[in-house]
């Protein structure tokens, strides 16, 4: 092992002086010279595309091509793929690269044009004519559950998929329960924002009949097979580069995107370099959004608040099409569940059609949706029992001792639910002695008699991760000792040169300074899945890991060799490969990378002085054996049998004014388990990025639609993004309970900020004001009319919105029943 620790360390990451310097290398700065693509885009949510006029545009100067729809051919002209089939996923519907007959949301693709530069393709596109008929738009849950209009014609109800998952008998254990809450709940819709939007850059090589492509996406070489398929060329004549990737949060997923299919086809049929960078306003109406659900919730529980069944039904609004198949609502149902044990848990979803943008997992994935409607239940059990609400969470958790605990569900992955290992009670524990929770009524006593209202709230969550299905790894010694690894998932900020550094470093024994890490190349790493789901440390984390344990076994196979001793005896510290406890006794491992290649080359200087190992052990044994080959170097993958399932709590204060009804976050805290800590300065990192992006997801960003479909604040004029000093200081406090299921007992941690930042500041202003909160985001606009509708103070616990009857199927109604909700 290396002589200094490396693995579990707060080493600072390497990427940041390139990044922060101005050095960082985007799809953007790639191709100058290259032709450039804008697009024209429907105006309209819902239309028939009537007929097309581009004569005004042909004598534009510098226009190089334009093309519909009409122009693609073979599987270009099919629809897009739909990614991932289920099958409750019963009317799944994809676009077509550019639209065909239809448009079904404000921005779809409908005309390419191409030109010399972006500006004179933007002059073109302000020249086409599209003809419409219109078409009546359906937006927003109700209207898609309502039915009077259709997105697509062929799909009754606008029901893309409706799917049930239980163990036991829910209803009836409900129905027996001493104690019964019924909640409506609501988030609206988001968008991730990443700094840099989607680019795509093609360069084609007729002689060759190879492709390069260069794009911003978090799945190059699943972007790769896509490109493959669709453009009909073998996969090996296409190589796709994920360059410096300025964010992704999910929106980049999807592979592919119509502009990762028109960019290289285009540089094929010109035999010229093309490219297209994403403006922001294309981004707002033309990449993917998230979060949009309506929830029911019926939970029955004991006198001391014990869950003994729990119901929940969704409405999920996945957009115009479900290129990512209904993994959102799937995640919710299966995730909500949390540390706790539901007794009877039943869970049913509908999937619908919108004219409005797709949706896609964007960071939490679904699992947002489903902390806040558990967590909100939890709050709403304390506040019936009058309990303290720990002490309603701790009567509920799965213990340690029960670990791995199986919920008798299916899921995302079409796997068990089984949770590998937590310690919820511990987590808990920490979490109240770092927020002050037994101390906190002092404080508010102290705040009110300055005529301040403040309020603390708490959330639990469990996040599944580490999804497979594999990740593959490969770890190469170079002559001058220089370790170079490569994997085929992509980077997009979450410091993956540095982590995986970290883990080759320990496993070979080297100094980190000399790791050298590639992600997002085909060219490197021809299979690999993506950049997701909180998966990146656990997958490829553990499949470096593996091959780094490989050339580690044939680097001291070699040195056995090289210094007649049991490979045994040998151990690697900072580089050397030395006898254990015989000083001098050692080979260099860059010597030894030269020795494991039995053709030395005379011009390799590290050859030269290896020449003294260079006699072989026995003359009449072949240079390679039959099960070897020769290099210092390896490749492995690591799939898992199951998802490791990482945990986490957070508290907040908050106070709102009593005037304005600002609200101000005065303290966040954080206690998060992910198993075995590689760096822990980087998951402080992705806690905090995720911390902003769940504040923000609370109390600012949401993306409104009109009754037409049309996008009303599709600029950062007009939405909302929390700045820095919205952003809170985030106190954090870690538990490692590493996970049985992998070598080096990671779990993820990508996701872990973002999950609970709803249904955690709805428990705190709820605590504040003294009625509930039940739609997020909310705005100081929003809180002031809710205090306004509320009955006079003393009433207890007062319910915001309205009471009454909500469907319990596409457009059934449910039995009247008392819901307090939206």
């Amino acid at each position: 092992m290396s002589g200094t620790r490396v693995f579990g360390e707060p080493i600072a990451r390497r990427e940041d002086p390139r990044l922060l310097s101005g050095h960082g290398r985007y799809v953007d700065d790639i191709g100058q010279g290259a032709l450039e693509v804008a697009f024209v885009r429907s105006p309209h949510a819902h239309a028939r595309i009537a007929g097309i006029d581009v004569t005004d545009a042909l004598d534009v100067e510098g226009l190089a091509a334009i093309y519909t729809h009409e122009d693609l051919t073979g599987r270009m002209a099919e629809p897009l793929p739909l990614l991932i089939p289920h099958a409750a996923l019963t009317h799944g519907r994809t676009q077509f690269a550019l639209a065909k007959d239809e448009v079904n949301h404000v921005g779809e693709p409908i005309v390419m044009v191409v030109a010399r530069d972006r500006y004179v393709a933007e002059d073109a596109c302000d020249r086409i004519r599209v003809e419409y008929e219109f078409l009546p738009p359906v937006v927003g849950i109700e209207a898609a559950r309502a039915a009077e209009h259709l997105v697509h014609d062929d799909v009754p109800g606008n029901v893309a998929a409706h799917m049930v998952q239980e163990v036991g008998d829910a209803p009836a254990a409900i129905a027996a329960a001493p104690n019964v809450v019924t909640l409506e709940l609501e988030i609206e819709r988001s968008a991730s924002m990443p700094l840099e939007g989607k680019g795509v850059h093609a360069r084609w090589d007729a002689d060759d009949r190879s492709l390069r492509v260069y794009t911003s996406t978090q799945a190059s070489t699943s972007v790769r097979a896509a490109i493959a398929a669709k453009l009909e060329l073998a996969v090996d004549r296409v190589d796709v580069v994920a360059p410096d990737v300025g964010g992704g949060f999910g929106v980049k997923i999807v592979h592919p995107w119509p502009e990762e299919l028109l960019i290289p086809w285009t540089a094929i049929r010109l035999g010229h370099e093309v490219k297209w960078t994403e403006d922001r306003r294309e981004h707002f109406v033309s990449s993917a959004h998230e979060r949009g659900q309506v929830q029911r919730i019926r939970a029955g529980f004991d006198d001391d608040g014990r869950l003994l069944g729990f119901e929940i039904v969704l409405w999920h609004d996945n957009g115009a099409y479900t290129p990512y198949g209904i993994i959102v609502p799937i995640v919710t149902t299966t995730q909500l569940l949390g540390p706790y044990k539901p007794g009877a848990y039943r869970a049913e979803f509908y999937s619908l059609y919108t004219n409005t943008l797709i949706v896609t997992p964007y960071r939490g994935a679904g699992r947002p949706q489903g902390c806040f409607a558990m967590e909100r239940t939890m709050d709403a059990i304390a506040e019936r029992l009058g309990l303290d609400r720990t002490v309603v969470r701790e009567r509920n958790f799965i213990q340690p001792d029960e670990m791995p605990y199986d919920h008798g569900l299916i899921f995302q992955d079409g796997r068990p639910l089984i949770y590998d290992s937590g310690d919820y009670p511990a987590a808990l524990e920490k979490l109240k002695k770092l927020v002050g929770w037994d101390e906190f009524e002092e404080y508010r006593a102290a705040a009110r008699a300055e005529g301040r209202r403040v309020g603390i709230g708490m959330a639990c969550y469990v996040e599944g991760t580490g999804v497979g299905p594999y990740e593959g790894g490969f770890v190469r010694v170079e002559p001058d000792g220089t370790v170079v690894v490569a994997t085929g998932l992509t980077t997009q900020g979450q410091g993956h040169q540095t982590v995986f550094a970290q883990v080759v470093a320990e496993e070979l024994g080297v100094p980190i300074d000399r790791v050298v890490v590639t992600t997002g190349d085909t060219r490197r790493f021809k299979y690999a899945v993506g950049t997701f789901a909180s998966r990146a440390a656990v997958m490829s984390g553990n499949a470096v890991a593996l091959a780094a344990r490989k050339v580690r076994e044939k680097a001291l196979r070699v040195a056995g060799e090289a210094l007649e001793a049991d490979p045994r005896d040998l151990e690697i510290v900072d580089g050397m490969v030395q006898v254990k406890g015989t000083p001098g006794a050692d080979i260099p491992l860059s010597t030894v990378a030269v020795l494991s290649n039995p053709l030395r080359y005379a011009f390799d200087e590290e050859a030269k002085r290896a020449t003294q190992f260079s006699a072989p052990a026995d003359p009449d044994k072949p240079p390679v054996a039959d099960d070897d080959e020769p290099g210092l170097e390896g490749t492995d993958y690591y799939s898992p049998p199951r998802s490791t399932f990482a945990n986490g709590m957070h508290a907040a204060i908050v106070e709102t004014d009593p005037e304005t009804a600002e609200i101000t976050i005065l303290r966040y805290c954080v206690v998060h388990d992910c198993g075995t800590l590689i760096n822990p300065r980087i998951v402080e990192g992705q806690i905090h990025g995720g911390v902003a992006q769940g504040v923000g997801g609370a109390l600012y960003e949401r993306m409104v639609y009109d009754e037409a479909g049309q996008l009303q604040n599709a600029s950062f004029m007009d939405f909302l993004m929390p700045y820095a000093t919205e952003v809170p200081v985030i106190e954090t406090d870690h538990l490692e309970t590493p996970s049985p299921l992998n070598p080096l007992g990671l779990k993820g941690a990508g996701e872990a900020g973002v999950i609970p930042g709803s249904a955690v500041l709805a428990s705190a202003i709820e605590d504040a004001e003294g009625f509930r909160i039940s739609r997020m985001p909310i705005s100081p606009s929003e809180l002031h009319h809710l205090r306004e509708s509320q009955p006079p103070p003393g009433s207890g616990l007062r319910d915001t919105g309205r009471t009454g009857s909500v469907p319990a199927t596409g457009g059934q109604e449910a039995t009247n029943e008392e819901v307090t909700g939206t």
